[in-house]
């Protein structure tokens, strides 16, 4: 029977928000996926700016064909899904940027699966 764990993200200070403060050049670390049980991932987003943001994740990789999950954060209007729990495993990593540096922040937690 399998055990589900519910984590805090990786890229997360003790449960914080991450400040998506890095643009496509540096991305920032969201969550890295464990590397052999189910991390089942939940994001949500509030840009706290006072014009709408475009937020890119990227799931695992960089290629635009698969891996590229983009947003456009309304501003000062609360939390939004961004990732509806979606699955990753094997070490791969979630990054995330956006079309202005500290506009946008990522809460979340993943359910681990093992």
């Amino acid at each position: 029977m399998a055990t589900f764990t519910k984590l805090a993200l990786s890229g997360s200070t003790s449960g914080r928000g991450i400040v998506v403060d890095d643009d496509a050049t540096a991305r920032k670390l969201i969550h890295t996926a464990h590397a052999t049980a189910l991390d089942e991932v939940w994001l949500y987003a509030t840009n706290y700016d006072t014009t709408d943001r475009k937020l890119t994740i990227e799931w695992g990789g960089a290629t635009a064909g698969g891996d590229i999950i983009e947003y456009t954060v309304k501003a000062e209007s609360g939390l939004y899904l961004i990732v509806p729990g979606l699955i990753i495993t094997g070490s791969l990593v979630v990054r995330a940027f956006a079309a202005t540096t500290t506009s946008i922040n990522i809460f979340g937690y993943v359910n681990r699966i093992a």
